[in-house]
């Protein structure tokens, strides 16, 4: 059997809202074992719902709806579902009372509309809401079909899942596998020369590797199926051992690790402080390296220093270096990085200046350039030059910039180590 997620909701559409539902439902359906191979978001449309129904009962055995079962009149999942197969709704009692009573202990009165709410097609069975208004149903209207619709609120659409849906597939057999995942991250390499290292592994059959990439970084999915979480582990360990092998100093982490989370790991191992001074980023490195728990065992504080002034009374830039080279220079970098660390005493300095955009640029500084700057204790400084391309957002060359002052440090940690 195969699953299907479709998601009902014109919000979802016009992106006014994230599909947290989708991403949250793929993952449990893997922990279950239960393969899944197509999502599918439509508008709160009659004929639009009808179409995806169509399409999914002929490549797919479990439909897992989100949103469309709110009391208004464009919540349409449950009276399409039922007229699609040709069932009448039927109101259901236990419902109408349910919600008469969670409107009850809020203070309010019921409205007419909500015994919308309690109507399901005859013959289905009433997914409990604990925490909402909204129930969902279990349905099989044909033989092999199963059916199981949940509030778009991703909080009700979870307690209810956990709570009734899963013992309900695992009454049908499911559970007995699980699918498990393991993402490798690099940073400093681009997709393609990285699927090309490893592009022996990209035809395994179990595990399974595929490379994608997102906001300059590139990720290694390794995925296996197997009938315990151990088991699947036991397949996954030795093929991401190669993988990180052949990744190199490229490779700097997996799933939930960040480019911040492995600096600071590698800073308190070196027992090593860090302090920043941003020009470009405005915050955004000191708030990747705040993010992390327990950050302000190494790391300072930092100085945004957008203005030149600031650059050169806080951070000790020469004035001359600015009059003669400008703030987007390497020789500006470096002295904003070694004047970070002096002024906060830390082993380390790291500096950021650039041109993010959409404007200031010009034919010799474009947008997208950026140099980065890391000053050690023992005197030592160095630079680096990147250009993102003048294509690129501001937020992303923002993010860019960021990430790829973390790497630099974290290759410097790494080097100094051996």
């Amino acid at each position: 059997m195969t699953a299907e997620i479709i998601c009902v909701g014109t919000e979802l559409l016009l992106g006014d809202i994230l599909n947290k539902n989708a991403q949250y439902l793929a993952q449990q359906l893997a922990s279950l074992g239960i393969p899944h191979y197509y999502q599918t978001v439509v508008g709160d449309n009659v004929a639009r719902i009808k179409h995806v129904i169509e399409i999914a009962i002929a490549r797919s055995n479990i439909l897992i709806f989100t949103g469309g079962l709110g009391p208004t009149p464009d919540d349409l999942t449950t009276e399409t579902l039922a007229d699609f197969f040709g069932v009448p709704l039927v109101e259901n009692p236990d419902i109408l009372e349910d919600i008469a009573q969670k409107y009850a202990i809020r203070g309010r009165v019921m409205t007419p509309s909500n015994r919308k709410q309690a109507l399901i097609p005859q013959g289905a069975t009433v997914l409990p809401n604990p925490a909402g208004t909204a129930p969902g149903i279990i349905w099989s209207p044909t033989s092999h079909l199963h059916i199981l619709t949940f509030p778009g609120v991703p909080s009700e659409m979870q307690r209810m899942w956990q709570e009734t849906a899963v013992p309900y597939l695992k009454s049908l057999g499911f559970g007995q596998e699980v699918i498990l995942s393991r993402t490798l991250k690099f940073w400093g390499i681009a997709e393609s020369a990285l699927a090309e290292k490893v592009s022996a592994f990209l035809n395994l059959p179990n595990p399974t590797v595929a490379p994608y990439a997102s906001r300059g970084e590139v990720k290694l999915r390794i995925s296996a199926k197997a009938a315990s979480s151990t088991a699947a582990e036991e397949l996954i360990a030795p093929i991401a051992q190669q993988l990180q092998t052949i990744g190199g100093i490229d490779y700097y982490g997996q799933d939930d690790d960040s480019l911040a989370s492995v600096v600071g790991q590698l800073l308190q191992r070196a027992n090593a402080t860090l302090s920043v001074a941003e020009s470009c980023t405005g915050g955004g490195l000191g708030h990747m390296l705040t993010d992390v728990p327990g950050s302000s065992r190494y790391f300072m504080g930092g100085i945004i220093s957008y203005d030149n002034q600031v650059k050169v009374s806080l951070l000790d830039v020469a004035p001359e270096a600015l009059i003669q080279e400008g703030a987007v220079s390497s020789t500006v970098a470096a002295q904003m990085a070694r004047g970070v660390r002096s002024r906060l005493g830390t082993t380390w300095g790291l500096s950021i200046t650039g041109i993010a955009g959409p404007d200031g640029g010009s034919l010799t500084k474009p947008v997208g350039l950026v140099y980065i700057g890391l000053a050690q204790s023992n005197g030592t400084v160095q630079t680096f030059e990147h250009r993102y391309g003048q294509d690129r957002s501001r937020s992303l060359i923002r993010h860019l910039s960021a990430c790829s002052a973390l790497d630099a440090l974290r290759r410097k940690l790494l080097d100094s180590q051996f």
